[in-house]
């Protein structure tokens, strides 16, 4: 471990804890993971096991420290942070959370930091929490896709999408392939969001990730609090859809779409009937209906 990188606080003791990773700044559309891992530290107790130094890892100029103002008074200044926290779920179980910034720098060795720290508290596996846009109507269930370095544990899981594709990684891709190395299970979930309002927060999304947890992990986290902001989220998008005929004939050709395609499978953008909107367009329409219905 690069005791330059991380400043240990506590050393709770764990029994075959999960490490869920969280880290802002990569591939999350709808802030389906923020928002899953906002709604967990929110509901779930937890305790600070470990603080990242980001005068190393990050670029303040990028993620800038927030200026607490009272009257022209500087009161506070709030820097980004990367901690791990350590908490349980409604069943006992030991979780832990990586949560914060996504580096700027030195990443291999923020990589080998973590699964440092997961060797020496006994992580049995490390989960790291995504989501990206897809061709889906925000009418069905949010699906998950699966990643993992370990082909043992991606043929040990059905019901996800697997797909085949190069693109950048991110932070969490490192951390996972170097926990595979040391020999602990590693895996990605990724919500695949609705490509029309993949710049809105998207709770559905953040629901389906913490429901996989539960699928990949037997963690059993609480989800109430998702729960409830999905259903208003879809009332207020359901809504919006209706007053739209160019909308509703978009959302039913995705339906039928996601309906003929298996939940393993990836849905194939195909040309629908009609010029498309813009994720921004929807965007700026979501948030005017919004400031008209007064919330």
């Amino acid at each position: 471990m690069d005791d330059d990188l991380v400043e240990l606080v506590g050393h709770p003791a764990l029994s075959d804890p999960v490490l869920v990773m969280a880290l802002e700044g990569w591939i999350d559309a709808g802030a389906s993971a923020a928002g899953a891992a906002t709604a967990l530290l929110d509901t779930v107790d937890t305790e600070l096991v470990a603080t990242f130094d980001t005068d190393q890892l990050l670029d303040h100029r990028a993620r800038r420290p927030i200026m607490h103002l009272v009257e022209g008074h500087l009161t506070e200044l709030t820097w980004p942070a990367i901690e791990l926290r350590a908490g349980m779920d409604e069943a006992g179980r030991h979780v832990l959370f990586l949560v914060g910034a996504e580096p700027d720098h030195l990443w291999g060795a923020f990589a080998e930091s973590v699964r440092d720290l997961a060797l020496d508290l006994d992580v049995r596996m490390v989960i790291g929490l995504g989501a990206y846009p897809a061709p889906v109507p925000h009418t069905r269930e949010a699906r998950l896709a699966l990643t993992s370095p370990s082909l043992e544990l991606m043929n040990a899981f059905s019901g996800f999408f697997k797909g085949t594709v190069e693109v950048p990684a991110g932070i969490q891709a490192v951390i996972e392939t170097e926990v595979h190395e040391a020999g602990i299970d590693a895996v990605g979930l990724w919500a695949q969001v609705p490509h029309y309002i993949s710049g809105m927060p998207y709770p559905a999304g953040s629901l389906a990730l913490v429901e996989g947890l539960r699928r990949v992990a037997d963690l059993q986290l609480p989800v109430a609090s998702i729960a409830a902001d999905a259903a208003s989220t879809r009332i207020r998008l359901d809504e919006m859809v209706e007053a739209n005929p160019q909308h509703v004939e978009m959302v039913r050709q995705l339906e039928e779409l996601a309906d003929a395609t298996p939940i393993d499978e990836e849905p194939e953008l195909v040309d629908l009937d009609g010029p498309l909107p813009t994720g921004d367009e929807l965007a700026a329409e979501f948030q005017q209906f919004l400031r008209e219905q007064g919330e």
